[in-house]
């Protein structure tokens, strides 16, 4: 009865002891998750722009990868060490002659077998991460252009490329599995020749076979008891070593600096009431690269539509995402009613801005979240998604749907043409209520007929807001109050005067 209760507890203890271990293991690798993504939201837009998004993909399903191949395996490996210190301690009080030769034996054999496959543990590990990044960035690549890949039949490429990172990924895997199960063959069969021998010898030492072989048989049941703890820790050894590249992909995410505006709280809306100033402004992406904007000097008053204008890589793109505050000059100073825009004012000018790109992000989700994009849907204001509908002449067509505002628009709004997609792209601009609206070739992808339609949306929009608009042609920006147009670094700068650019 004393003996049913004991097994009873002891079993209880260890379902709690799993729980615990297993709760506390994954509760660490959710917030390290959390972790990982809260910083790379956080970095410069030039650090999202020099990286692929299968890159962050693939530091947060490591994550799980470490959470679960060495987190876990290091706390389970503290029980199996000290299982194995209480078994062995009590072996050596019996013969600590036979203790040390028994496991000595084990540990020699563990020892050789760590030193062989160790090199082979680490690279695979290297192949893992390696693999599992480049098969994430295959996906999206085929996914991401699936109507090329349709027409042009090229699903054999998408196929074939992912099929070998996957192979590759996959053989690691096995071979570090095999590496972590191996050496329990090899200590039982190592554990059957050295009891034997040592029962050779003591027998003919002590010539006393039934004095012998009770005690060997106690060192029997000892080593089958410790051998599951050892091999339990070297298992975890070979596990952990195997995700060690992982883990420093993680590390390198969670150790990207961040700049001195996220040392600060949440900031309020900069004041913005007279003018943006770039003075003397220079920029070049890299030191060994030359220079995109050279002394570029620039006033936008606000209230005002202006348009940038001029051929690829002349820098206008540059140039507004300078005033957005995404990148910052290689010299030279921006100013907001004479205030610098730096790290210290850059959270507060951006709450001032909204952006419509040229290709419009669209959740698979409703229009009204769509327009409120980012927002919690229990938290989005109703009555300013439809005002901002309105404003971008999209509420008569909203409101004609059988569902209106709840009507959802399949991923990246399939559902939707171009100019309705670029005017939820406005709607979503104009909820944020922001003081400067910029539009980067956001008509550029369109036909004449749509463009025409969103451009007029766009001169239908409060006089008071300061509009920025960088296109390819001069018939998008004729009615902007100024053009910019770029060449060589160096804007030259037509103003409006008598209804006419001059």
């Amino acid at each position: 009865m004393l003996f049913s209760v004991v097994a009873i507890v002891a079993g209880a203890v260890r379902i709690l002891l799993t729980w615990a271990t297993n709760s506390y293991v994954f509760s660490l690798g959710h917030e390290v998750g959390v972790k990982v993504y809260d910083r790379v939201l956080r970095q410069p837009y030039s650090y999202h722009v020099s990286r692929n998004s299968s890159a962050v993909l693939a530091a947060l399903r490591q994550v799980q990868a470490i959470t679960a191949g060495v987190m876990l395996p290091l706390l389970q490996s503290i029980s199996g060490i000290i299982v194995g210190v209480f078994v062995v301690a009590a072996l050596f009080v019996l013969s600590s002659f036979i203790t040390f030769v028994i496991f000595a034996g084990f540990g020699v054999v563990y020892l050789a077998m760590s030193l062989v496959i160790r090199k082979h543990l680490k690279r695979n590990a290297k192949i893992i991460a390696s693999a599992q990044a480049e098969g994430i960035r295959s996906v999206q690549e085929g996914l991401g252009g699936i109507r090329d890949v349709i027409i042009n039949d090229t699903q054999p490429y998408f196929l074939s490329r992912y099929s070998e990172l996957d192979l590759r990924l996959q053989r690691a895997n096995a071979t570090n599995a095999l590496a972590a199960g191996a050496p329990r063959f090899a200590i039982e069969a190592a554990g059957m020749v050295i009891i034997a021998a040592l029962a050779y010898f003591l027998i003919i030492r002590s010539n006393n076979a039934g004095e012998v072989l009770p005690i060997l048989g106690t060192f029997v049941l000892g080593a089958q008891r410790l051998l599951p703890s050892m091999q339990l820790v070297y298992g975890n050894w070979a596990l952990i070593l195997s995700n060690l590249a992982g883990a420093e992909v993680v590390l390198q995410a969670l150790e990207a600096p961040l700049g001195p505006e996220w040392s600060q709280p949440p900031a309020r809306r900069l004041p913005f009431d007279r003018a943006i100033t770039l003075k003397d402004v220079s920029f070049r992406y890299a030191s060994d690269q030359p220079p995109i904007l050279e002394r570029f000097n620039l006033t936008i008053s606000k209230g005002t539509k202006v348009g940038f204008v001029g051929k690829t890589g002349s820098g206008k793109s540059t140039t507004v995402d300078l005033i957005m505050g995404l990148l910052e000059p290689t010299s030279g100073a921006i100013e907001i009613d004479g205030q610098a825009l730096d790290g210290a004012t850059r959270r507060a000018w951006q709450r001032q801005i909204a952006h419509v790109p040229q290709s419009i992000f669209l959740a698979d989700s409703s229009i009204a979240d769509n327009i409120a994009f980012g927002i919690d849907p229990a938290t989005i204001n109703p009555e300013r998604v439809r005002n901002a509908a309105q404003q971008a002449a999209l509420a008569d067509f909203i409101e004609s749907l059988p569902l209106g505002y709840e009507t959802r628009v399949g991923e990246r709004g399939v559902r939707l043409s171009g100019g309705q997609r670029q005017r939820i792209g406005i709607a979503r601009a104009l909820y944020k209520q922001a003081s400067v609206l910029v539009f980067d070739e956001a008509t550029s992808a369109l036909d004449m007929e749509t463009e025409a339609a969103v451009m007029e949306a766009i001169r239908e929009l409060p006089t008071d807001l300061t509009i920025l608009i960088i296109a390819h042609r001069l018939t998008t920006v004729e009615n902007c109050d100024e053009i910019v147009t770029l060449e060589d670094g160096q804007p030259h700068i037509w103003t409006r005067t008598g209804g006419q650019i001059s």
